[in-house]
């Protein structure tokens, strides 16, 4: 009897082992598969020209600062640069509405008013924009930015080279075709805009 209740008791802590190292075969299992999903969820694999190239996913937090400057500088780029021409004008200024508020539409409101539009088309004056550089506040929400940039106004006669200082805050929207980076720009103002120099074309 001795024996068999020594035994009984063997059986039962081997048994008893036994589950629970099978417990925790199966909990590394999960948590190992979990990993490997999610890992591979961050994979996207982009086709082109007959070659699977990876890109990585990652979260918005990560990207914040750069999508935040990227919108801003998508935004001045369309509203700053003009050619002598009223379709091309329209079109830029069109994807410009989306992405900023009714800011950015007073601003466009008042040069129209002012004739800027029909001047610069009838003078065959076009004006480009170079970023100089562009300051955001992440940590502060909504992110006031500050812009430094450039603009290039080419007349038939003459060049000039004019600053600018703009600057507002930044909201966070849905994404769309329309405004990719899910910003909105508010409370838009131009600070500085000067002749820089001025000089005769060849």
């Amino acid at each position: 009897m001795k024996n068999i209740d020594s035994a009984f008791r063997y059986i039962r802590g081997f048994t008893m082992l036994v589950i629970l190292l099978c417990a925790c075969i199966c909990c590394f299992a999960m948590y190992w598969s979990f990993n490997v999903v999610n890992r591979l969820q961050d994979r996207v694999y982009v086709l082109a020209q007959g070659q699977a190239l990876q890109a990585t996913a990652s979260g918005r937090k990560e990207n914040l600062a750069a999508e935040a400057r990227d919108h801003v500088r998508r935004f001045h780029e369309l509203f700053f640069t003009l050619d002598p021409d009223e379709k091309s004008i329209q079109e830029n200024l069109g994807k410009a509405m989306y992405l900023a508020d009714g800011s950015a539409k007073k601003t466009y409101d008042n040069l129209r008013e002012k004739d800027f539009y029909t001047q610069l088309i009838a003078a065959n004056v076009n004006q480009s924009i170079r970023i100089d550089s562009i300051q955001i506040d992440i940590i502060v929400y909504p992110h006031f930015f500050r812009l430094y940039a450039s603009q290039l106004i080419v007349r038939p006669t003459s060049q000039t080279t004019r600053s600018l200082v703009s600057q507002g805050s930044l909201r966070q929207i849905s994404r769309s075709e329309n405004n990719p980076h899910g910003f909105l720009i508010e409370r838009w103002e131009i600070v500085e805009n000067k002749d820089l120099k001025t000089q005769n074309r060849k």
